[in-house]
């Protein structure tokens, strides 16, 4: 009662695509009269019998989402119909929130008394074990917003969220579509996705503002600021430059500084366009940047590395690390655009390769199972650079990203699931000191072992562990977790940003493709820890 079912029950139709019906409204439509003169006219007894008769008729239906009103689990046959033919989600509000929501209701006959705080309390108390019974998901009502709600459902009923691939899959050497042009759809905020051998020339048409300051590294500023800077110039922009040092060792205030600093010293004004230039901690920093400069300036992601191209660049997420954690200190702030030219892969290291491997192969094991089977017939091929091969896996993963993205752009639920294998990543990362593992690598060993962990729990078979292990090792990264102690591991885990309530969450695999947000048993973790870490 209250707790928003007809709402979130409206609203989660929508998005499943099916037929929504309140039993209370299909009572009255049955009857031709409110609930409020049903109770005053024939009384409270006969209400319950109309509406168990509308429940076994409901629930026999298929492709509808129903919300019962608050009395249905009084009646042991409707809590037998209801968790039997159906999945039941138990939306929970406390008293205060309730009586909130119910304060101008006049609807309500139950709570037509002078003290309807006690009456609720009662309620509550008789039929809170009831729905605990019944409900194969219980959601805390609270705060959340509608929005945040219908995410962390969606992740509850592990809902396929996707359409099919719009991209073609490279099937032969007839087939070489090497350029993909991917739009992130939100709202005013949309921005497109350039993929292609070509896009450094094309940069400048993604470039609004007449001046621009491009943020790069010492690595790849030998590599590309040239060209880069070239192609601006030539369309009358007037650039900028700043070089700052690479590593995840800098991903820092104080290097969030230098950016400042150089911006106030050009007189750089709120339309000059921040252009970052490099891998993930480049676009990382150069957007926070964006983001708190002046309140807010633009800014475009040009990606050099594999992983920043399928990942890091696109959903704009910004931020810094701190010695107290990783990825603590930041904003969500998008983009104008994400410009990837797929043959700055070829100045890659191979280790920095397979590290951006470990985020494409994420998106098949969590979502796609047709993409992670393509990934293991084709993971040789994007290591050798294939360019469809290349186009392919990285259009897939933004695809996957941007819908993703689209739904839950502030991770309120859903997006959390592109952390998985992330918990144990950020962990070792924190625990080895910021680059002694590359991220990807961190990540590609995290995956091992929340397979490891979903199998424990019943929710992969061996088979499926062994397909994520295989692919992991055959992208060229570790599958063993280096010896950090148990109790390190604990320490590090208990700051993940994805924690609630002081309990360590992980992103998990119930089923092949389909992730799952969850807190586990300590013996269980404690298995796949000494299970999965070099001795």
């Amino acid at each position: 009662m209250g707790a928003g079912k007809t709402t979130v029950g409206r609203a989660l139709a929508k998005k499943l695509n099916m037929h929504f019906v309140d039993s209370d409204h299909e009572v009255e439509r049955r009857t031709g009269v409110t609930i409020p003169v049903i109770f005053e006219i024939e009384g409270e007894a006969s209400f319950r019998q109309r509406e168990a008769e509308v429940i076994r008729d409901l629930t026999a239906q298929n492709g509808i989402v129903l919300a019962t009103g608050g009395g249905a689990v009084l009646d042991p046959q409707n809590r037998q119909l209801l968790h039997s033919r159906g999945t039941v989600i138990y939306l929970r509000a406390s008293v205060a929130h309730i009586l909130q929501r119910t304060s101008h209701d006049k609807n309500r006959p139950l709570l037509r008394t002078e003290n309807p705080r006690k009456v609720l309390e009662e309620l509550t108390r008789l039929r809170d074990p009831l729905y605990q019974e019944i409900a194969h998901f219980i959601i805390e009502t609270g705060r959340p917003n509608l929005s945040q709600l219908l995410q962390t459902i969606l992740v509850k009923l592990a809902r396929p969220i996707l359409s099919a691939s719009r991209l073609s899959i490279p099937m032969n050497s007839q087939q070489q579509t090497i350029s993909h042009l991917i739009n992130v759809q939100l709202a005013e905020r949309s921005y497109p996705i350039c993929i292609a051998p070509d896009a450094l020339a094309q940069v400048a048409g993604y470039v609004q503002s007449r001046r621009c300051m491009i943020v790069t590294n010492t690595t790849v500023a030998p590599l590309y600021l040239e060209q880069v800077s070239l192609a601006l110039q030539a369309a009358g922009k007037q650039v900028e430059q700043l070089i700052l040092p690479d590593g995840e060792s800098y991903k820092t205030l104080d290097t969030l500084s230098l950016i400042f600093n150089a911006l106030l010293e050009n007189r750089c004004e709120r339309n000059t366009t921040l252009v970052a230039l490099g891998g993930g901690v480049i676009g990382d920093i150069t957007g926070f940047a964006a983001a708190s400069y002046m309140r807010g300036v633009p800014f475009v992601q040009i990606p050099t590395t594999l992983l920043s191209q399928v990942d890091s660049s696109v959903g704009g997420k910004t931020g810094v690390n701190h010695a107290l954690g990783k990825n603590m200190i930041g904003a969500f702030y998008q983009p104008r655009a994400v410009v990837s030219d797929t043959r700055t892969l070829a100045s890659l290291p191979a280790r920095e390769l397979s590290a951006g491997l470990a985020e494409v192969i994420k998106y098949g094991a969590i979502i796609d199972m047709e993409f992670f089977a393509w990934l293991e017939q084709n993971c040789a091929s994007i290591r050798n650079l294939d360019q469809a091969a290349l186009a392919y896996a990285i259009g897939r993963s933004c695809e996957i990203k941007a819908e993703i993205v689209r739904l839950d752009e502030r991770e309120s639920g859903l997006r959390a699931i592109l952390n998985f294998g992330h918990t144990f990543a950020h962990a070792i990362e924190s625990a080895m000191g910021y680059g002694v593992w590359l991220h990807g690598e961190a990540v590609g060993c995290g995956m091992v072992m929340a397979a490891d962990l979903s199998q424990r729990l019943g929710y992969i078979s061996l088979a499926d562990k062994a397909r994520i292990s295989a692919l992991v090792a055959a992208a060229g990264l570790p599958v063993m977790a280096p010896p950090i102690g148990t109790s390190t591991w604990l320490d590090w885990m208990q700051v993940d940003k994805k924690n609630e309530h002081g309990q360590i969450k992980f992103i998990l695999l119930n089923g092949m493709g389909r992730a799952v947000i969850e807190t586990v048993p300590q013996h269980l973790l404690l298995e796949t820890l000494q299970a999965c870490s070099a001795t």
